[in-house]
């Protein structure tokens, strides 16, 4: 395969371990520079021209885009989709990784763990955010930080205030999380590759250093991960897109929690500290996934007037739990199950002799007035709070 690495260091070690294990495969490799780009946005002819030449010949293309250049690496990134070339690594996965907030509310819509986050911008909602995650001390984060910068701790409610006041005027964005004391300067990286857990290692900050990361003097040890912990490392980097990923957890006495998940995690620190070759894992899921380019499947279903996708929660109550698929009679309302996810185990293609469950969710494909009829009515939600000041009645 011909292989485009988007990269401003080519001197790197994460980009020329990737370099290496690819030309050790067979593969032609080049290294671009993101910033050489320019991109040619017409009809029909979506184009790409690097050092004032007109690229196309390229296969596959391993995105390494820095946090400082994520608007323009996306958009580099999202025009070689646009021309077909696969991408191992998609723009719009890229773009939600990069956004703290954003990547923290899409996870937080499944079953995985994460520390309590508000995020703020009036000054009179700040105290009653911090209280809401449990009070001081909490992390202060800037949406926009890296590598650890950009990460405060604050010990008490007033210090968090005055430290979110003072980062707002200078406009910044910041968002307040519980701080797990259990976890304090340690925390898990697992890199997934392609659906798996390929190594894992534990961060451990030194000295009065409350990050663990590497960047910051952290210390890493090689680490086999539980079940639980590379079941939510898998699911993470699912729900956020991202084939490749460095999710970072914190061991919570909860279990897994969630801080970030990286769409360009580095090579240096994970290989170094588990003596395994993740370059190559990277390359191998690279070339098992080039001739199936990822595409938007509801984008693609939806042409047809009348027809859509949906997913469907089958709760107890259901008319289809504990019917198979084909008692159900589902085709002759012209829908199709495309899979069924339970648990953690998605069924791809079901057979018709294969039951729904309680809690079981269907990727459907089908006549949006009979989708319709099976999505069950959402119940609000509302959550009991103990109001400030307030007494229990006599």
């Amino acid at each position: 395969m011909r292989i485009a690495i988007l990269s401003r260091g080519p001197k790197l070690y994460s980009t020329r371990r990737l370099r290496d294990a690819a030309k050790a495969r067979g593969h032609t490799l080049r290294v671009l520079d993101t910033l050489r780009f320019f991109i040619h946005v017409e009809a029909h002819e979506p184009e790409l021209f690097y050092d004032g030449k007109a690229i196309n010949h390229y296969d596959a293309v391993i995105p390494r885009i820095g946090a400082s250049i994520t608007f323009f690496g996306t958009a580099v990134v999202r025009q070689f989709e646009q021309m077909g070339v696969y991408c191992q690594n998609s723009s719009s996965a890229i773009s939600v990784s990069r956004d703290k907030l954003r990547s923290l509310q899409i996870l937080s819509r499944h079953n995985i763990g994460m520390p309590p986050s508000v995020f703020v911008r009036n000054k009179k909602d700040i105290l009653p955010a911090i209280e809401e995650i449990g009070g001081a001390p909490v992390i202060i984060k800037l949406l926009e930080g890296t590598q650890g910068m950009g990460v405060i701790l604050a010990d008490s409610t007033k210090i968090a205030e005055a430290i979110i006041e003072t980062l707002q005027t200078a406009r910044q964005n910041v968002l307040i999380q519980k701080f797990v004391a259990e976890s304090k300067g340690r925390d898990v990286r697992a890199f997934v590759v392609g659906g798996r857990v390929v190594a894992a290692m534990r961060r451990t900050a030194q000295g009065q250093e409350f990050r663990s990361n590497v960047h910051r003097g952290g210390r890493t040890e090689s680490l086999t991960l539980d079940e639980d912990y590379e079941r939510t490392a898998v699911k993470a980097a699912h729900i956020m897109g991202l084939r490749v990923a460095g999710v970072d957890m914190l061991e919570s006495n909860e279990g897994p929690q969630v801080m970030e998940v990286n769409s360009s995690p580095g090579l240096e620190g994970i290989e170094r500290a588990t003596g395994l070759d993740v370059a190559s894992a990277i390359i191998e899921d690279l070339e098992q996934e080039a001739k199936f380019p990822d595409f938007d499947i509801r984008q693609r279903l939806t042409f047809s007037k009348g027809y859509g996708v949906a997913e469907i929660t089958i709760s107890k109550d259901s008319e289809l739990a504990g019917q198979t698929l084909a008692e159900a009679s589902l085709r002759d309302r012209d829908i199709q199950v495309l899979c069924i996810t339970r648990n953690e185990l998605v069924i791809p293609n079901p057979s018709g002799l294969r039951e729904i469950m309680p809690g079981d969710t269907l990727l459907c494909y089908g006549k949006q007035i009979a989708l319709q009829a099976l999505i069950p009515t959402k119940k609000s939600k509302r959550k009991k709070r103990r109001v400030a000041g307030a007494t229990k009645k006599p």
